[in-house]
C-alpha cells in the first residue's frame, strides 16, 4: 500500500489489449501520482470512477484489482454497481480481518525473510511507518514472502526505483478498520466476478478468496496451485486464460 507503480501489473495484463483497451493507474499518493489529500478509501474510489469517465463516458467497465486494488475493487462493486460488466479479484480479502491469518502464515514462514519479523508486519505494514525511508526498507525485507521464485537483484532494484510515501500508507491504515468490511455488503454486487489467487498467498491467504467468491452471487474461484500473492506475475499464461474466459461469459 503507498508504494510503488503498476507498471509490472499494466505489463501483466497487456496482453489482453488484443481485445480489449487496458488501461492502469496509481492511486493518490501512490507510485507516480501526486501527493494530493485526502488518502481515503472513498476518495481512491471516486478516482477510479472519475477515470471512467474520462475514458468511457457513461459507459461500464471491467476492473480488475488485487491486493490492496482488490479491497478498492470491492469497494467500487458495491458503490457503483450499475458501472460494471465484470469484476475480476486478485489475491484479496474482503475485510481487515486477514491480517490475523497474514500474521499467522508469516510465522510459519518467517524464514524466507530473515530481515523481516511478525512485529515489522503487525506495527509497520499494518500499522505506520516512521518515514518513507523504514517503508522503504521494510518493504524490501518482506519482499521474499511474495513469489515461490524469489530474485534479490530485482527486488534491490525494484525498491531502489520504487516511491513510498508513508503518509498515504498511515492515513488509509488509520480508517481501515472503519471501511474496510465488505462481508455483508458483497451479495450487492452485480457484476460478473472471477476471483483468484495462489495457493501459497500468504499475505491474503487463500480462505478469504474463497470467502470473497462464496458472499458474491455467481461469482467464480480459480485457485493456482504453487503460487504466492504475485499470482498473475508468476503464472500469466494460466492466469490470463482463465481471465479471457471469464471476460468471454
Amino acid at each position: 500500500m503507498a508504494s510503488g507503480n503498476h507498471k509490472s501489473d499494466y505489463q501483466a495484463y497487456r496482453p489482453l489489449d488484443d481485445t480489449f483497451r487496458v488501461l492502469s493507474f496509481d492511486s493518490r499518493g501512490h507510485g507516480e501520482s501526486s501527493a494530493t489529500k485526502p488518502y481515503t478509501f472513498e476518495q481512491i474510489v471516486d478516482d477510479i470512477d472519475g477515470m471512467r469517465k474520462h475514458f468511457v463516458g457513461n459507459d461500464r467497465i471491467i476492473l480488475i484489482g488485487g491486493s490492496f486494488g482488490g479491497f478498492l475493487a470491492q469497494h467500487y462493486a458495491i458503490k457503483y454497481p450499475s458501472n460494471l460488466t465484470h469484476l475480476v479479484l486478485r489475491g484479496t480479502a474482503p475485510s481487515y480481518h486477514q491480517e490475523e491469518d497474514a500474521i499467522k502464515t508469516l510465522e510459519q514462514r518467517i524464514a524466507k525473510a530473515p530481515s523481516f519479523s511478525v512485529e515489522m508486519l503487525k506495527n509497520k505494514v499494518f500499522g505506520a511507518y516512521e518515514s518513507d525511508l523504514e517503508f522503504q526498507l521494510v518493504h524490501l525485507a518482506m519482499l521474499p514472502l511474495y513469489s515461490e521464485a524469489f530474485d534479490a537483484n530485482a527486488a534491490l532494484q525494484h525498491c531502489l526505483h520504487n516511491v513510498y510515501n508513508a503518509e498515504s500508507h498511515n492515513d488509509l491504515y488509520a480508517e481501515s478498520e472503519k471501511y474496510f468490511d465488505y462481508r455483508d455488503r458483497l451479495p450487492s454486487v452485480t457484476a460478473k466476478t472471477l476471483v483468484f489467487t495462489g495457493d501459497k498467498d500468504w499475505i491474503c491467504p487463500p480462505e478469504h478468496s474463497v470467502e470473497i467468491a462464496r458472499r458474491i452471487p455467481g461469482a467464480s474461484l480459480f485457485i493456482v496451485e504453487n503460487a504466492n500473492h504475485s499470482v498473475h506475475l508468476e503464472k500469466p499464461v494460466e492466469v490470463l486464460g482463465r481471465i479471457r474466459a471469464h471476460l468471454a461469459s
